[in-house]
This record gives structure tokens, C-alpha cells and sequence, in this order.
């Protein structure tokens, strides 16, 4: 048997912030070992993961139905429609405060950091280390005075959008087959939200974005261009997938992609059915490293977030992947890349 344990993960993107105890009544004690969603501290711990981002975001207040379409070949979600600055301020500052309880209440097992020295050292203290990342700036008003206090607080990763329009920019719509660029790029609020980042040492973070606010950032941007968690448009021809130009743009400013395990982008035929190989998931990772080399590419779990296939069906299962990769070919010192040392990296420039 492997010895698993050698290959620390650090996760570039979940969503168990949205799911504290601390912020609903129904919401998951992340202490506690649970059986149902993807991410708590023991399922962590035993699939060797050391700590990743944690998004914050605020879902619809008054979400609409029936906006999937089955198409002839695949599918279309109607464009989410934008929700109100005042309610975003809230759900994020109650979400944030929720994350900042539980690293009290954990005495320890958790830390917060806010540079790459802080999450090696919790690395080696053995403490769990989590990273605030806005999924969405809505919470921000075009002054961007809430971007510092945030920073106060300890953002350090942004996407300016979720899939849906913003005062900075468009997010994609999902659908399958389809191309990402699906709408207009970043507004002037949207490129003056990048340089603020770029000048506070704010990752920003592609994901989410159309083509077009792809091309904006990259050409506004002073510091890597990073996807937490995106996958392959040539494998997976969704809009949430990047394109081989994009992915090439990504290497050639030194970022990252953080591959995402949700099954509907990694499926080459899009589908959410949680029933695909770990052979599946560890051909369209190897698609991305082929195509960008392995100082590029990295992982961004989507836990709590989206359907997982089911060898990765939660934190716990983090060695299927790795185990995949070895069978595929891939050497330790790549692993420990993908896993680990290719987001300190890009964090370390990003954060200067």
C-alpha cells in the first residue's frame, strides 16, 4: 500500500462556509465528523488535506424556478439575475463572522492565514488552515471602501463574479454545449476592483467569469492569473470550463488552475451523474497538465458546491485521486505541485 499521508492537499475551493452550524440552524458542526455533504475537519484530515480557500457567497434570497432547459444535446440554465447590495453585505459579514466563531471554537485545530509563511507553519503544527475567498463581490460597493475592510478581516482571494451580472462584470451562464464567451467583460468598476486587488494583494480569481471578463483581467492584471476551480472546454464543452487560448493565457502570466471536481464539468459529456470513474476525473486532470505543464495546474474541490463523482464523494475519498495519478504516471514530485506547492507559489506572488 501507498503511504497517502506524504501528499498534503491544499483545496482552492469549497463551500462549507455556507454550511456552519454557526451561520443556520440547519447548517453542519465542521468539528464534527458528519455523513452528509463533503467537508469537515476529521473527513480533511484523513484524505490529507491541510486547508484550502473558503468562499463566501451569497446564494438568491428569493431564488426563481425553472430556469433548466434540457437540450437536444445537453443543457441551458437561464442567467441568474443579480441580487441586492444591502442583502449581499449581510449574508457575507454573517458568513465571515460564522467562519471567524468557528476558528475561536476550535482552539487551535484551526488557524486563519493571511500569508504562505502562515499556512506552512500551520502545515507543520498540524493545525487545519483556512483562507477567506469572496465568490462574488457583490458584498462591495463600486467605492470599494468594503474591499479593505474586508481585507481587514482577512480576504485574500476574489472573484469579482458568481454566474450571474454584477456592477463589476458577467458571469457565465451554465450550459453545455457552449462557448464561454456569453456576454460583455469587466465594467470600469470591475478593472479598477482588479487593480485595487492587485495593489492590496488580493488574488483575484477567474472563475466564474465570461470569455471576455477572462480577457479584461489578464490584461489589466498585475499578478497571475488563477481559476480556483475550472476544467477543461476542450474536454468538457461547458461555459464554467476554460478554453485551450485561456488555458494557455493562464500559463503564460505563471498562475494556476484549480481543477474542479464537479461532475458535470468534468464529464466530457457534461452530465451531473456522480457515476463516472476515477479514471474520468484523472484523464481531464491529465489534459490540463499536458496542456499547461505541471507548475500550472493544482486542485479546487468545488466540495459542498456541486455534485462530486463518486470516488470523490467527500474529503475523505482525496486519496482516490492521488492514487489515480500515480497509476497514470505521475511522479511524487508532481503530485506534491498539484496538490500543494503550485498555489503557495502563485498565493506567495499574489499576496506579495
Amino acid at each position: 500500500m501507498q503511504d497517502h499521508s506524504k501528499i498534503a492537499i491544499f483545496d482552492g475551493h469549497n463551500d462549507a462556509a455556507q454550511q456552519l452550524v454557526e451561520y443556520r440552524e440547519d447548517g453542519r458542526d465542521f468539528l464534527v465528523r458528519a455523513e452528509q455533504g463533503h467537508l469537515d475537519l476529521p473527513r480533511a484530515r484523513e484524505g490529507g488535506m491541510v486547508g484550502g480557500l473558503f468562499a463566501l457567497y451569497a446564494k438568491a434570497e428569493h431564488p426563481r424556478q425553472g430556469d433548466f432547459t434540457r437540450t437536444a444535446d445537453g443543457y441551458e440554465v437561464r442567467l441568474a439575475d443579480p441580487i441586492d447590495a444591502a442583502y449581499a453585505h449581510r449574508t457575507i459579514d454573517a458568513q465571515l463572522s460564522a467562519l471567524e466563531r468557528m476558528v475561536a471554537r476550535a482552539d487551535g485545530q484551526i488557524r486563519r492565514a493571511t500569508t504562505v509563511d502562515e499556512i506552512e507553519a500551520a502545515r507543520r503544527d498540524g493545525a487545519f488552515v483556512i483562507v477567506v475567498h469572496l465568490e462574488g463581490a457583490e458584498a462591495i460597493d463600486a467605492d470599494l471602501d468594503g474591499l479593505a475592510a474586508l481585507h481587514a478581516r482577512g480576504l485574500r482571494s476574489l472573484g469579482p463574479v458568481w454566474s450571474r451580472p454584477n456592477i463589476f462584470g458577467h458571469g457565465v451562464p451554465f450550459a453545455y454545449p457552449r462557448s464561454p464567451d456569453t456576454g460583455p467583460g469587466l465594467t470600469d468598476a470591475g478593472k479598477a476592483l482588479v487593480k485595487a486587488c492587485n495593489q492590496l494583494g488580493i488574488m483575484v480569481d477567474a472563475a466564474h467569469l465570461n470569455e471576455r471578463g477572462f480577457w479584461d483581467l489578464v490584461a489589466i492584471s498585475t499578478a497571475p492569473i488563477v481559476a480556483t476551480h475550472a476544467c477543461a472546454h476542450a474536454v468538457c464543452p461547458a461555459t464554467r470550463n476554460l478554453t485551450d487560448r485561456q488555458l494557455d493565457a493562464i500559463t503564460a502570466s505563471g498562475g494556476v488552475v484549480g481543477f474542479n471536481f464537479s461532475v458535470s464539468e468534468v464529464r466530457p459529456d457534461g452530465r451531473s451523474d456522480p457515476d463516472a470513474p476515477i479514471e474520468t476525473v484523472v484523464d481531464h486532470l491529465s489534459y490540463l497538465i499536458e496542456r499547461m505543464g505541471d507548475d500550472h495546474v493544482a486542485l479546487g474541490s468545488d466540495f459542498d458546491g456541486a455534485v462530486m463523482p463518486r470516488p470523490l464523494k467527500d474529503a475523505s475519498h482525496l486519496p482516490n485521486l492521488i492514487q489515480g495519478l500515480r497509476a497514470h504516471g505521475f511522479d511524487e514530485a508532481t503530485l506534491r505541485k498539484i496538490a500543494f506547492d503550485n498555489w503557495m507559489r502563485v498565493l506567495r506572488q499574489s499576496w506579495r
